[in-house]
């Protein structure tokens, strides 16, 4: 599934040219990509027809580009696990994934499709209305403005954010006694991290994934909080994680992060630090890779079981 660095490579690579474009046409070629949009509020089509967009914003995974005029709303978009919003030329078609095309007249790049394809149908599409943040602060990467759409508003800050609040991140922590990978795969705790870079980033702070939350010392916490940033902010420098031609950037070109990964898919390969093969464990419907002598499972003190009696 894209992760916070592959939906970022998207936003940043759509602004220029969506950033004040118009929508001139809507075509939905797929329904079901349409499974958030509520159309109670109107259809699809007839909501973005004629609207101008604004600079795309992101929080976590998902994708927003909100437009102008009233009542404030915003197209939505969710990548889910095969998703990709791509830019073309009119009269380039896509080998038959294609489940959205939006019409678009750029000011910089003049007449553009924007191509919503997506080969599993988990990923989607919708037009939602704009609410405040609450905390007052902008709502997401790519807006100065402290509106989000409804739809995204129960996703935590992620920590690329400039709003992101280390001291609630560990406070939240604390009060979980949970394995610290379900933590951080929590949107609600915090957002954009999946199982590639949470197993790249824990490696990297030397922590088990099934390590208790609860029991990270802050000085722990303030580590791994240093490496997860660091994992997502070169991931983005090297365009996101690509293992197969699902995951590209909007002109179709593929991340090279996958090329820097010390854990995460490299089972049975020496781990980088100390040479241990790294081991890959099931997790959660999905798999967990670590280093057993890296990152070893420390039980805390009173969940230790009592010493034998000497005889």
């Amino acid at each position: 599934m894209p992760e916070l660095p592959e939906v970022e490579v998207v936003r940043a690579g759509l602004a220029p040219a969506v950033s004040g474009a118009t929508i001139l046409g809507v075509e939905v070629f797929e329904p079901r990509s349409l499974k958030r949009h509520d159309p109670l509020g109107g259809t699809f089509e007839a909501l973005l027809t004629g609207r101008v967009m604004q600079t795309p914003a992101r929080r976590g995974k998902f994708l927003w580009i909100p437009l102008e005029g009233t009542p404030r709303r915003a197209i939505v978009a969710h990548l889910g696990m095969s998703g990709q919003i791509l830019l073309r030329e009119p009269g380039m078609e896509e080998a038959g994934l294609l489940r959205i095309r939006l019409h678009i007249e750029s000011p910089r790049h003049g007449e553009l499709w924007v191509h919503f394809v997506d080969q599993r149908i988990f990923g989607s599409m919708a037009v939602d209305t704009l609410v405040d943040t609450g905390d007052g602060a902008a709502a997401g990467l790519g807006t100065d403005e402290p509106l989000i759409p409804t739809q995204v508003a129960h996703i935590a800050r992620d920590p690329l954010d400039p709003a992101f609040d280390d001291t609630a991140f560990a406070a939240a922590l604390a009060k979980r006694a949970s394995g610290i990978k379900r933590v951080l795969l929590d949107q609600t705790v915090v957002s954009g991290i999946g199982n590639i870079y949470a197993d790249e980033s824990l490696w990297a702070a030397r922590i088990h994934y099934e390590q208790p939350a609860n029991t990270l010392s802050r000085a722990k916490v303030r580590t791994l909080l240093a490496e997860v940033r660091h994992v997502l902010e070169k991931a983005l420098a090297e365009g996101g994680t690509s293992f197969d031609a699902q995951y590209v950037n909007v002109n179709g070109n593929s991340g090279y992060f996958a090329h820097s990964l010390n854990a995460y898919g490299r089972q049975g390969k020496p781990c980088p630090r100390c040479g241990t093969p790294i081991v890959r464990e099931r997790f959660m419907n999905r798999s967990s890779h670590f280093c057993p002598r890296c990152q070893r499972l420390r039980v805390p003190r009173e969940q230790q079981a009592p010493e034998a009696p000497r005889g």
